[in-house]
C-alpha cells in the first residue's frame, strides 16, 4: 500500500523506466480536515518501486502555478510518455476558478530523467465546436481533464483522450472521451469526441485504453452520483468501469461497460509488470470500511480476462 502519514492520495498515474516503476499520484494535507477541500489544494507527488507494492517517495513533480496560469489553483491528473528523443512528456490538468467556478485544461511538463521537470504551458481546452463549456451552464465546472497521451497506432503522431462532456442531450448524460491530437507532443490541436453523449454518464474520468489476452477495452471512473438518473435508477454502483474496445481510438461501447472495481476504490488502473507480461490493477481507496475517505492506493491486485469480460481480484 503507499499511504503518506500526513496527506490524502488519490489519482495517480506511473510510467516504467525499465528498472522502476514511477508513481505520479495527487496529494493534499489532511491538516485542511474536510476530504472534499483536497481537490484546490492538489500537487503531483513522485515516487518510485520495483514491484509495485513497496514505494520510495520522492521531491514533487509538479505544484500549482502562478496567479493567471492555467494551473494557478492545482495540478490535477495527467499521463507520461517519453517521446522519440528520450525526453519524458507529462500532459496533466491544470485548474483555476472563474467567478468562483472551476474551469480545468490541460498543459504539459518534460523531464530528461522522471525526476526533474518543467513546465511548458498550456496545450488544449475545451473546444466551443464540440464540448461544452461554463457558458452552457450545464454542470459544475468546465470538465476538460484527466489527458491519457498515446501513440497513434499507425504511427501518425500522438492522441489524447480526455476527460469532457458534449454540448447537447440531457446534462447529466453528457460524458464523452474527447480528443486532442499532435504531430510532435508539443503543439496540440482539440479534435470532435470520439465517442457520442447519451451513454450514461456525466463524465468519463481517468480513461486508459488496454488490450488483454487480445480482447480490448477502455477503462474510466464514474461514480454513482455522476451517471445519468437512468443508470442511477438502475441501482448499479459507481467505480472503476471498462468498455469493450474496437481500437484504442474507438469505437467504445460506453452504454455497455461495467464495473471491475471492488467496493470503495476508486480510480482503477491496469498495468502490465515488465517481466511476466502479467496485468495487475492499482487504485486509491475512496470510501474505507468505515464509510470515511481513504486516500491511500492499494497493493496490487490480478487481472485477468474471462469470456471476454475483465475481472479484478
Amino acid at each position: 500500500m503507499f499511504a503518506l502519514p500526513d496527506d490524502w492520495v488519490w489519482d495517480f498515474w506511473l510510467a516504467d523506466d525499465g528498472r522502476q516503476y514511477h508513481l505520479f499520484f495527487l496529494h493534499a494535507p489532511k491538516s485542511l480536515g474536510d476530504p472534499d477541500a483536497r481537490h484546490y489544494h492538489a500537487s503531483i507527488g513522485h515516487a518510485v518501486s520495483t514491484d509495485l507494492a513497496t514505494w520510495t517517495r520522492l521531491d514533487d513533480a509538479l505544484g500549482h502555478g502562478r496567479p493567471g496560469d492555467f494551473d494557478e489553483l492545482a495540478t490535477w491528473t495527467g499521463s507520461v510518455t517519453q517521446g522519440p528523443d528520450g525526453t519524458w512528456f507529462m500532459v496533466y490538468t491544470g485548474a483555476r476558478l472563474v467567478e468562483g467556478q472551476n474551469v480545468q485544461s490541460i498543459g504539459y511538463a518534460t523531464s530528461p530523467d522522471l525526476c526533474t521537470w518543467t513546465k511548458r504551458g498550456q496545450i488544449a481546452s475545451a473546444d466551443a465546436r464540440w464540448y461544452e463549456q461554463l457558458a452552457d451552464k450545464g454542470w459544475h465546472d468546465e470538465a476538460f481533464r484527466d489527458p491519457w497521451i498515446l501513440r497513434d497506432p499507425a504511427g501518425d503522431g500522438w492522441h489524447l483522450l480526455v476527460t469532457a462532456r458534449g454540448r447537447t442531450g440531457p446534462v447529466d448524460d453528457r460524458g464523452v472521451v474527447g480528443h486532442c491530437w499532435s504531430a510532435d507532443l508539443r503543439r496540440w490541436e482539440a479534435r470532435p469526441p470520439l465517442s457520442e453523449v447519451g451513454q450514461g454518464f456525466g463524465q468519463l474520468e481517468v480513461m486508459h485504453p488496454v488490450e488483454i489476452d487480445g480482447e480490448r477495452f477502455l477503462l474510466f471512473s464514474c461514480l454513482s452520483a455522476d451517471a445519468s438518473a437512468a443508470r442511477r435508477a438502475s441501482g448499479r454502483p459507481g467505480g472503476t468501469w471498462a468498455a469493450k474496445a474496437a481500437s484504442e481510438l474507438g469505437p467504445y461501447d460506453i452504454a455497455g461497460a461495467t464495473v471491475i472495481s471492488p467496493p470503495g476504490l476508486y480510480v482503477g488502473r491496469l498495468v502490465q509488470l515488465r517481466d511476466s507480461g502479467e496485468w495487475r490493477f492499482l487504485a486509491f481507496v475512496n470510501e474505507s470500511e468505515a464509510g470515511s475517505f481513504g486516500g491511500t492506493i492499494i497493493d496490487p491486485l490480478p487481472v485477468k480476462v474471462v469470456d471476454g469480460e475483465l475481472t479484478v481480484g
